[in-house]
């Protein structure tokens, strides 16, 4: 006989409470949740075109030519002659974060990247922290390089019909009598124009741009040793390590795009197997072509009379040859080059939005996929046109300072997040794994935060406001609105 004074129900049959505030921040996706989403958007799917060829050429695409054509001019100042050093630095932290990039990617293989590691180990705020960090990565890096892009078109049209676009329409506000930098977003809409085709169509016209770009370096390689001068190397660390780990902080833009790869993972047709390598295989690519030009060009040219031109690689080959034929050639592949970074940049940058909208993080026109082209044209259509008129408007130097420090933090959280799931899901099938995990990754995350202590103050105040309208964003739109949070109410 039941008690008349029990409450109506019994315990058993109470609702359990809803989790607090802390709890739904660290609420988790299940990695088999991610993967089982692979490819769907809103109204359409991603299609699987890209192979390990494919996928390979868009991490070369994405990183080769940011930094040696555009950035060198600005990072040579810093270090001197041991910027070489520099690039070798930049370099090992990449590539410590590149093996646990590596496996995550082959572990996870979703277009969301690192955002997508973090809210299978680490939860939703870190997550979210890190997608946010990832749209300065490739967003501000886009237009960074299309600032660039700009210098060596100058350099082109002066060098075959000899006239130059005014600074005025050449450069951004501030920046030697600049108004509107129209180059820069010129190349951005090119590149849009790309994407909205089709990842396949894209990826054949990047690898196209990426056979050119290497044949150009190589060929900078070739003519700049001709003025290789030992005597530039004499006073090798001139302004100490300090300014080599200054130019380190700089020059790590120039390995950004490395795991682009990463952002494929739902257009890639075996991602588990061709993601790790393609990650690793254009790192150690794009490494020794690095080194290799910064080598040369530093032996052809003092280092105190580098400035801060961004075509810095084209006026020494016109120094070594004293012909303008070779400094125009020069030009013209660089515009080739660095178009293919904006092309692949811009393309990273989509596919994470993508993922982070299907999630319900951010708005979900980011996720609406067109059903002919298989490409989320609306998501495409918003970060091209934002990227470009930030292109236009802000200078290079503190773009690429704002794209390094996202960037470090961002793959800090990756090496973290590699540990984490060894420990959570020690079972899960792994195509690639860190070797001397935890110690690699250790070095990856330490070497991430050496670097991002480098960085000017400025750029920590950037980087910090950036924070913060991320964080007022995700609790105003993200917090309710996530897929996760239905199940917890």
């Amino acid at each position: 006989m039941l008690d008349q004074g029990a409450p109506p129900h019994s315990s058993s049959q109470t609702a359990p409470p809803s989790p607090g505030p802390g709890a739904r921040l660290m609420r988790r996706k299940p990695v088999e949740n991610l993967v089982a989403e692979g490819g769907q958007g809103e109204g359409g799917s991603l299609r699987r075109t890209l192979g390990l060829w494919q996928l390979t050429m868009i991490s070369i695409g994405a990183t080769l030519g940011t930094g040696i054509f555009v950035v060198l001019g600005e990072a040579v100042p810093k270090a001197g002659p041991a910027v070489t050093l520099s690039f070798v630095i930049a370099g090992l932290t990449a590539l410590f974060s590149a093996l646990s990039y590596a496996e995550l990617a082959g572990t996870i293989p979703v277009s969301g990247s690192s955002y997508s590691y973090a809210y299978a180990t680490m939860g939703e705020l870190i997550a979210w922290i890190c997608g946010w960090c990832l749209v300065l990565e490739y967003g501000v890096s886009v237009a960074a390089v299309a600032v660039g892009w700009g210098e060596y078109l100058n350099e082109l049209l002066d060098g075959t019909v000899g006239v130059t676009i005014p600074a005025a329409l050449s450069a951004p506000p501030g920046d030697g009598g600049g108004v509107f930098n129209l180059p820069a977003l010129i190349v951005v809409l090119l590149a849009m124009a790309f994407l909205l085709g089709g990842a396949r169509e894209s990826a054949r016209a990047n690898t196209v741009m990426v056979i050119v770009k290497i044949a150009a370096l190589v060929m900078f390689c070739a003519i700049g040793v001709q003025g290789f001068r030992s005597g530039n190397y004499e006073n090798f660390m001139p302004l100490g390590m300090a300014g080599v780990s200054a130019a380190g902080a700089t020059l790590f833009f120039s390995y950004i795009g490395f795991d682009a790869a990463s952002t494929a993972g739902e257009e890639a047709k075996n991602a588990q197997r061709d993601l790790p390598r393609a990650i690793m295989l254009s790192l150690v690519i794009v490494t020794a072509l690095y080194v290799l030009v910064a080598a040369v060009a530093v032996g052809a040219k003092p280092w105190e009379n580098f400035t801060d031109s961004e075509a810095a690689l084209a006026q020494i080959m016109r120094e070594v040859t004293g012909q303008t034929f070779w400094g125009t050639l020069l030009a013209f592949c660089a515009v080739i080059a660095i178009a293919s970074v904006v092309l692949t940049v811009l393309y990273g940058q989509t596919r994470i939005l993508f993922a982070m909208s299907r999630d319900g993080l951010v708005p979900k026109v980011f996720a609406k996929v067109h059903p002919k082209t298989g490409t989320p044209r609306a998501n495409t259509l918003i970060v091209s046109l934002f990227c470009g008129v930030l292109a236009a408007a802000i200078p290079l130097g503190e773009l690429a300072n704002a794209t390094s420090i996202g960037t470090l933090f961002a793959f800090a959280l990756v090496n973290v997040a590699v540990v984490v799931l060894r420990r959570t899901r020690p079972d899960m099938p792994r195509t690639f794994r860190v070797p001397l995990s935890p110690v690699l990754p250790a070095l990856g995350f330490a070497f991430c935060v050496w670097m991002m202590g480098s960085l000017p103050t400025v750029t920590w105040v950037v980087f910090g406001v950036w924070m913060a309208a991320g964080l007022v964003f995700y609790f105003v739109y993200g917090y309710r609105r996530s897929r996760l949070a239905p199940s917890e109410k």
